[in-house]
């Protein structure tokens, strides 16, 4: 019998022939993130709990600072302190203002053919370069941190074909929200989403990145795709080289197959307050917003900033909208410094931050108040997330969003043309 992607990865990581849907294997992992929503609580277990505190192997751990930076609150900078010291004290990669952890993850580690834990549950993201990433709670990494192990069951495949090409002014967020609308919030549930077909050539690395990355919000365990030229020339970009290349074999079994035309997918917006509550952007128009937000470790990239700066060159943020622009990285926020969008944003009444997790995660910078409307790039769209529970959360791309913050209520890039 045929193996997907991530039987391939998992039979690799756990030195067997084959791995199919439903066996339990164990795992030697290939890396282990964590970042500072929850690494103070790993370090207080490993300290309290276990018996022989040890790291099997300090060089596959990485740790990132993005959540809360600069720390908001006395409570915060005493998790970084704690942080940031234990990963000096065992020399432990420590990253902290370069970023949100999943695009460092992608800019400086990830490789094609690596099974990873991170303490994160847009660890998935990692499948736009053929690694097996899947998000794990505290205790799962901390056994994982100690032993360099861990077990898996291996997850059923749901395989994406796509052919055609995006539309002009339709983006690779459309994309991923058109999908989980399609199986829904719970139609992937521990499943694998695969994506190919001649359609992923069309699609860049940050379009691969946005659509892996979003795929928890459809239950997954994780997304994968083959590594082809435009993998390997990201790669190549970033000095590394693949740890495996994986392809599905022609007759591995897939719970479920869908055809997805790409040139049929159109604007989206997700709407309050469950990420799967998706319907085309044009039916949202005229919704009054308070506050936009173009980052995220799914639309912060350059080609992202690209796009808003695009659209709002010559023009002003309504004065009724916040606009927050966070780059994804440091080494976002420099290109795009280079290239004078920065300056484009700023001159047009944008609120450019420091790279970090900002109003997506919903803690710390531009979080929303009571009965006010935030449409963002970001990851969910829960009730709560961005702020007070008495708010209101809309996903959409870079393009809407953008678009959105000039007009003062939610429109599409082509209604710009319009006023």
């Amino acid at each position: 019998m045929g193996m997907t992607i991530a039987e391939k990865i998992i039979a690799g990581a756990a030195g067997v022939t084959e791995a199919h849907a439903g066996e339990i294997h164990y795992v030697e992992l290939d890396r282990l993130m964590s970042n500072d929503g929850t690494t103070h609580l790993t370090i207080d277990m490993y300290n309290t709990k276990v018996k022989n505190p040890r790291i099997k192997d300090v060089d596959k751990l990485v740790w990132i600072v993005d959540h809360n930076i600069p720390a908001d609150s006395p409570k915060t900078a005493a998790s970084h302190k704690k942080m940031r010291d234990f990963a000096k004290e065992h020399g432990i990669k420590f990253h902290e203002g370069e970023g949100v952890c999943h695009q460092v993850m992608m800019e400086k580690y990830v490789r094609p053919g690596e099974l990873i834990f991170g303490a994160d549950s847009h660890t998935c993201a990692y499948g736009a370069l053929g690694a097996f990433g899947t998000g794990v709670g505290c205790t799962d990494y901390l056994y994982a941190m100690v032993t360099g192990t861990s077990w898996l069951m291996v997850p059923e495949t749901l395989r994406f074909n796509l052919t055609g090409k995006l539309p002009e002014g339709v983006y690779a967020r459309d994309l991923i929200l058109t999908i989980i609308g399609k199986i829904g919030a719970n139609g992937a549930n521990y499943k694998a989403m695969e994506f190919g077909g001649e359609g992923l050539a069309t699609l860049t690395m940050s379009d691969r990145i946005a659509i892996c990355n979003l795929c928890v919000e459809a239950g997954a365990k994780t997304a994968l795709m083959p590594v082809d030229s435009v993998a390997m020339e990201y790669l190549k970009e970033h000095d590394r080289e693949p740890k495996a290349v994986y392809d599905s074999d022609e007759d591995a079994e897939y719970a479920e197959v869908y055809d997805i035309d790409l040139s049929e997918i159109q604007p989206i917006v997700a709407k309050p307050h469950f990420v799967d509550n998706v319907v085309p952007a044009v039916t949202c128009k005229g919704v009054k917003i308070d506050e936009a937000f173009l980052g995220s470790c799914n639309n912060g990239r350059i080609e992202d900033l690209r796009v808003g700066a695009a659209l709002i060159k010559g023009r002003k943020v309504s004065p009724t909208v916040r606009f927050l622009v966070v780059p994804a990285s440091r080494d976002v926020y420099v290109q795009a410094m280079k290239e004078g969008l920065l300056d484009i944003f700023m001159e047009a009444g944008a609120i450019v931050m420091n790279p970090n997790c900002s109003v997506c995660w919903g803690s710390c910078q531009g979080v929303i108040g009571e009965n006010e409307v935030l449409i963002s790039t970001g990851t969910r769209n829960f009730k709560g997330r961005a702020g007070h529970s008495n708010s209101f959360v809309y996903l959409a791309s870079a393009a809407t969003v953008t678009a959105s913050a000039i007009m003062g209520e939610i429109a599409t890039a082509d209604m710009l043309q319009e006023v």
